[in-house]
């Protein structure tokens, strides 16, 4: 009886973790993707959801930077061979919580722009809401030629205190990840 019960408990253990493992599954995600061409110039307007594990939020009003990784990547079609990359751009952002002044700051790594928020909301409303991102300048492609765009976001383990990185590895509430969105250029 003991060696049943501990064969269910482990299957019960087992099935538990696959479930935690695919609650965080959607947790973050590509929603919509537009790109136009202006002044010769292709933009991207893209809307996300963000919507971060109670661990990371509790991490992060414990003094723990959260960074954000928005990998955008413009393709050309081929037939014989591997699609080819011509434009590979990484955002990143670095979130914050400030517990003295309760505001929460946001940084983009590529620029240095830093915006403080009240609230976590209007923090990743300003990461979720993409608006007129310069991608890629026209004269990179050809006519006569089939391009497509990919874009993800996820949150960047490895730049989490090495203390707490063991542990991202194997919570599946730190793998905080959007599936590869593709759209037609």
């Amino acid at each position: 009886m003991a060696a049943w019960l501990k064969r269910q408990s482990a299957w019960l253990g087992l099935v538990l973790c696959l479930w935690l493992g695919l609650a965080w599954a959607d947790a973050f995600s590509v929603q919509r993707v537009h790109t136009y061409l202006a002044q010769d110039v292709y933009r991207l307007d893209a809307d996300l959801k963000l919507e971060f594990s109670p661990a990371s939020l509790e991490a992060m009003r414990n003094g723990v930077p959260l960074t954000l990784e928005l990998e955008m990547r413009v393709r050309q079609v081929r037939d014989w061979v591997w699609d080819e990359d011509l434009a590979h751009v990484v955002q990143r952002y670095r979130l914050e919580y400030h517990a003295l002044s309760g505001q929460y700051l946001l940084v983009n790594l590529n620029s240095s722009t830093r915006q403080s928020y009240p609230t976590l909301g209007m923090a990743t409303d300003r990461i979720a809401r993409i608006r007129d991102f310069p991608l890629l300048d026209r004269s990179l492609l050809q006519t006569k030629q089939l391009y497509y765009g990919e874009l993800r976001i996820k949150l960047d383990i490895e730049s989490l205190p090495a203390p707490l990185r063991p542990l991202a590895y194997i919570s599946s509430d730190w793998w905080l990840s959007s599936e590869w969105y593709r759209w037609a250029l």
